[in-house]
Parts: structure tokens; C-alpha cells; sequence
């Protein structure tokens, strides 16, 4: 009987993922399709052209998800600060339409990536049902809507959870109402919900944290610059990695800014299928590579005169070089005493046979 809290390996699509597989890649397109399906496509396209294993959106109704009387009463600071409109009026404006959602799926299955989007309202969910989407993703905003993370999770499909801007409490509680509906397969993700987040903000370690505490599949969502969280996040076992992505950061809307265009993209896909190779496995051995290595940069024992037969053999009849093809240096002390059974040139490697 498996005892063990979540599955080390779940099916997405036609991938697994789990340590061993290659890490699935989203390309987390967001809000940057620009109310235009057409550009949905192209950066869909162009998502799959980089090596990406899902194009990404987010589904909502701008009613569903802000409050613009609440947004009034706080003085915003951040990103959401700087729009020079209310955050009703570009929600509003990023809306991606249910309607389109069946179009983009299918052009996704005909080119070859995976379709998904995380849903903010309950709508939402039960289109990513009917879609039968390979997994569905929750922001890091809804960890503390424990209703509709247990609604999400009684889909039964895998879910990847953001953890952003939450504690380890918060965590925890999320946790326990996806697992009270029986759905297992969950992948939790380490997250700094900024825009762009800080580098030194990241805490890559965090993703340790979960492993140990929660022993569960994890992964990164990121929003700092460049793939250095990424590839650190790999490196430590992350299964997910999650990167917003634009055709142009100069173009208008909130998320492409801090998006990552096609060239870097493509630069930090190629970077984890690099870095995935140089992991390879914890076992420790002579690799192919190495096999003519491990003589010439070893030592062995050489004569370092010549030894006539019958001779007994002292410490300094004996020099320690490379390449290692005779007896190691180790049992330089058990050939110490013993007597020459043939003739050795000096400068030649000593045997086993020759005592």
C-alpha cells in the first residue's frame, strides 16, 4: 500500500512529469494577446517554436474578480498603481472570452502544445471541465479561498498551486482542502507575486521546503528577470516552471513588461534542457568519456631503476607516476620486501607478474 501523501509522478497531457522527466514549461501568456485571438495564435505559435510544453492564459470576468470600490479606498502602490486606469477597466480589457477557448485548444492540439488557463471564478472551472484542460492552474490570489480551491480540486484533474504572497500556515491550509476531496495530484509552486518580482526576493530554497514538509512535486512560478530562478529552481528539483511571455515587452497591456520575449524564451528553455543533461543521476561512476582518462590521470608504480631478478624490492627502487598502468600506489608498501621474479627496465610499470 502506497502511504505517500501525493503521486511522484503525473500525467499532463501526454507527458509526465516527476523527477526524471524533463521539467514542463508554460508559457504563461496572460493577458498579452491583446483582446485580438489572431495575436492568441501567434504567441501560441511562437510559444511551441521556443520549446514551451503549454501556452497559458487566464480566464475571468472583471466583475467576478475586482472590486473597484475596494481598489478605490487603498493607495496603491505597485504595479497595479501605475495603469493610469482603474483596475476594473483593465481587467475588463485583458478578458479572455470563454468563446475563444475551444478555437485556441484546438489550434494548440493541431500545432502540438498543451492549452490550459487558470480560472478565477466558477464559471471558469467548469469550462476548463468541459474543455477536459491536462491540468488547471490556481493563482497565488485564490490560496486563501478554500471554497474554490476545493471546487477546482473536485474536478479531479491535476492542479498546479501558487503560493505566492502566503505563509507556510496558509500553505498548509490550502493543502488540506485540496486533499479532502481525494484529488492527489497536485503540484505546488513557489511564487513571488510582484511585477516584476526581485531576484533576491526569489528564495529558490522554499521549493526544498515543500519537498521536505509536504513531499510533493513543486515547481516555480516566476516573474523575476532573465532564467536564473528558473534554472536554480530546476536544478533543485522543480518539475513546473512557469514564465509570463510576450512577443514585445514594449507593447500595451499590464503583463508585457515583465514578460519574457521569444529570444529569451527560447534562450532559457535551451538553458534547463542543458542544465536537465548536466543533472543526469546521483549515482556516481566512470562515464564513457572518462574511460582513458582515468589512466593517464592516475598514477601507478614504476621501477625507478632497473631490477634484475631475484632482487628484493626497497621504497626507493619504486616512483609513483602517470599514466596508472600498473599496480596503484596504494599497495606501493605491500610490494616493499618482495623479490623480482623477472628482469624490470628502469622506467617501466610494475606488475603483479613481476613478483
Amino acid at each position: 500500500m502506497d502511504l505517500r501523501r501525493f503521486p511522484k509522478e503525473i500525467k499532463i497531457g501526454n507527458k509526465i512529469i516527476g523527477m526524471g522527466h524533463p521539467a514542463y514549461i508554460i508559457a504563461e501568456i496572460g493577458a498579452n494577446f491583446d483582446a485580438d485571438i489572431n495575436k492568441a495564435k501567434e504567441l501560441i505559435k511562437a510559444a511551441k517554436d521556443c520549446g514551451a510544453d503549454c501556452a497559458k492564459f487566464q480566464t475571468f470576468k472583471s466583475e467576478k474578480i475586482v472590486s473597484d470600490k475596494g481598489f478605490s479606498l487603498m493607495d496603491l502602490k505597485g504595479v497595479h498603481g501605475t495603469w493610469g486606469k482603474t483596475v476594473g477597466q483593465v481587467f475588463k480589457e485583458v478578458e479572455f472570452p470563454h468563446e475563444w477557448h475551444q478555437e485556441l485548444m484546438e489550434y494548440c492540439t493541431l500545432i502540438g502544445i498543451d492549452f490550459s488557463t487558470a480560472p478565477y471564478d466558477f464559471e471558469a472551472v467548469d469550462l476548463c471541465d468541459r474543455l477536459d484542460l491536462p491540468f488547471i492552474k490556481i493563482g497565488s490570489g485564490e490560496i486563501t479561498w478554500l471554497e474554490m480551491i476545493k471546487y477546482i480540486a473536485s474536478k479531479n484533474k491535476p492542479v498546479f498551486l501558487a503560493t505566492g504572497d502566503a505563509n507556510l500556515s496558509e500553505i498548509d491550509e490550502a493543502i488540506r482542502a485540496f486533499e479532502s476531496t481525494g484529488n492527489k495530484n497536485l503540484v505546488l509552486m513557489q511564487c513571488i507575486t510582484n511585477y516584476p518580482s526581485k531576484i533576491e526576493s526569489a528564495n529558490i530554497n522554499v521549493i526544498k521546503a515543500y519537498q521536505s514538509a509536504f513531499d510533493v512535486l513543486t515547481g516555480y512560478s516566476d516573474h523575476s528577470p532573465g532564467p536564473v530562478v528558473a534554472l536554480g529552481s530546476v536544478a533543485l528539483g522543480a518539475v513546473v516552471i512557469e514564465k509570463h511571455f510576450t512577443l514585445n515587452k514594449a507593447d500595451n497591456g499590464p503583463d508585457h513588461p515583465h514578460s519574457m520575449d521569444v529570444n529569451e524564451f527560447k534562450v532559457m528553455v535551451n538553458y534547463i534542457r542543458e542544465l536537465e543533461l548536466a543533472l543526469g543521476t546521483s549515482r556516481k561512476f566512470v562515464v564513457d568519456e572518462e574511460n582513458e582518462t582515468v589512466i593517464v590521470q592516475r598514477r601507478g608504480l614504476y621501477a625507478r631503476r632497473a631490477i634484475k631478478k631475484g632482487e628484493t624490492i626497497l621504497s626507493e627502487d619504486i616512483d609513483i607516476l602517470r599514466p596508472a598502468l600498473g599496480i596503484l600506489p596504494k599497495f606501493k608498501s605491500v610490494l616493499i620486501g618482495k623479490i623480482s621474479k623477472t628482469n624490470i627496465e628502469k622506467g617501466h610499470p610494475l606488475f603483479w607478474d613481476n613478483f
